[in-house]
């Protein structure tokens, strides 16, 4: 009776009918409650969300203005040291507003055409005293436009560049040039010499592969081109093809003969099928490369010299070895050595995996590397970093190798690799970096290599996707429905 009572009481408090004020009414009115604490809920959840949303939406905002403004913003721990404070600074990673645009230019070199390419990573725009212009890429511009993940600088972009006026029919040099900025007349100033001590600094002396494009350096739409064949193309298929154009059999092909090797091994590429001339932007590809610094580096001025298959195998290792030069520099060595998260970032760069992938892969090395405490981990040098590329370089024949030990029942454990390594490409193989590699690669941690997966990733990452179709699908997606619109029968 009392507990009657006390639901009666509570119910007139709360303004209900009698007649629900009962055991059974008491399940109704909580029945009543349960949707408002359910909204109630809901709404500080969202207020909660909403909040957090508004509060990094400043945050975006607040560094992209310090990123407008030139500012550097650092990440700084403060930690008390005996006496006095000791101030750590952090390299902060990119922001929302920088990984978005990072995503972005790695669409463009996934999937647009080399002119589009060409287009939003090259830096100048040179006008001569006519009036007539052409666009230029420096070094750093080729490098960055191959690399994902690598930003073009603030400020430049597509159809977007440094503008340069020669006066006087001068010839600017590489670190002049650099030096400019927008709308800005050439000045041979007093910083050019410091200018060009930065320049070789980051690509070496004079003897470097790009100081020797011509006086300047500078690549055009024409050499950009011819890079990327030279890059996509394996050594074995250039050998081939100055042998069948080497008409009088002398092992020298003269300007003409290399125009036909240029045009055969640039319409097998990926890069040569898919470009297309714009001439209202002058990238226009000179016929057969006529004029270009390449064409000079080969050639001479006049056109009147030869080129044997060796000096063109030899600019073509130079320039693999600039650009691994480069691509190493850019993690940053420390003492001549990256570290192994870099390194295996180095090869999954064009592996074309996914994301969680990949961090998976990252996680498994990681994991074991922490396990060996007692060992210190050491980085990967120069040597070692391109001793490895020096394999990947004859990845087909490395493929047939391990296809015959896997055909033979033999496991691919890590000194199969090593000898298929000094066999084939002639370099042996540091057992830190074969160690790196079969830790990445091993998925069910059995001590062999998946020959398969491994072959795979590696011919994208020398390839440097540039064997792969800039086609974003919808090619394929209206030929897919008008091959099943033929096939369709009315009834």
């Amino acid at each position: 009776m009392l507990r009657r009572g006390l639901h009666r009481v509570s119910g007139l408090a709360w303004g209900l009918p009698s007649r629900l004020v009962s055991t059974s009414a008491g399940k109704e009115v909580r029945l009543w409650f349960r949707p408002a604490l359910i909204g109630g809920g809901v709404a500080a959840v969202a207020g909660t969300v909403l909040w957090n949303w508004r509060r990094q939406l400043r945050a975006v905002e607040s560094v992209s203005v310090a990123h407008a403004e030139g500012k550097e913003i650092d990440v700084v721990d403060t930690e008390e040291e005996g006496e006095g404070e000791v101030k750590k600074k952090k390299k902060k990673g990119p922001g929302f507003r920088d990984r978005r645009v990072i995503e972005y230019e790695n669409r463009i070199r996934a999937y647009s055409t080399p002119d589009k390419i060409f287009r939003y990573f090259a830096t100048l725009k040179v006008y001569d005293e006519d009036g007539h212009h052409e666009i230029y890429m420096t070094p750093e511009d080729f490098v960055r436009s191959i690399t994902p993940g690598d930003k073009q600088p603030e400020g430049l972009g597509l159809d977007q560049f440094r503008h340069v006026h020669i006066k006087h029919h001068h010839t600017a040099s590489h670190a002049e040039l650099l030096a400019l900025h927008d709308h800005h007349s050439l000045h041979m100033g007093q910083h050019a010499k410091a200018i060009r001590a930065d320049v070789e600094t980051k690509f070496g002396d004079d003897g470097n592969i790009f100081n020797k494009l011509g006086e300047n350096g500078l690549i055009n739409f024409t050499d950009y081109i011819f890079l990327l064949t030279v890059l996509a193309t394996p050594r074995r298929n250039f050998e081939i093809a100055f042998r069948m154009y080497d008409l009088d059999g002398n092992g020298h092909l003269s300007y003409d003969e290399f125009e036909k090797v240029q045009s055969v091994v640039f319409h097998q590429t990926s890069t040569g099928m898919r470009h297309r001339d714009r001439s209202t932007t002058g990238n226009v590809k000179a016929k057969a490369g006529v004029g270009s610094a390449l064409a000079r580096y080969f050639f001479g001025e006049e056109m009147d010299q030869t080129l044997t298959v060796d000096k063109f195998l030899s600019f073509q290792s130079q320039l693999q070895h600039e650009i691994l030069r480069i691509e190493f520099e850019r993690y940053d060595p420390d003492d001549g050595k990256i570290s192994v998260r870099d390194f295996c970032d180095v090869m999954l760069t064009y592996a074309g995996l996914s994301d969680n992938r990949k961090k998976k892969m990252m996680a498994r090395v990681k994991k074991y590397f922490k396990e060996k405490e007692d060992e210190e981990v050491p980085g990967v040098t120069f040597e070692d970093y391109k001793n490895f590329f020096q394999v990947l370089k004859n990845i087909n024949d490395v493929d047939t190798a391990l296809t015959f030990y896997h055909v033979a029942g033999a496991s691919i454990d890590p000194a199969t690799l090593k000898h298929v390594a000094l066999t084939v490409a002639g370099v042996e193989l540091n057992d830190h970096v074969v160690e790196i590699v079969f830790k990445l690669f091993d998925e069910n941690d059995d001590g062999e290599l998946s020959n398969k997966e491994f072959v795979s990733i590696m011919k994208q990452r020398m390839m440097r996707g540039l064997e792969k179709p800039k086609d974003t699908g919808f090619t394929r997606l209206l030929s897919a429905m008008m091959k099943c619109t033929k096939e369709t029968k009315l009834i």
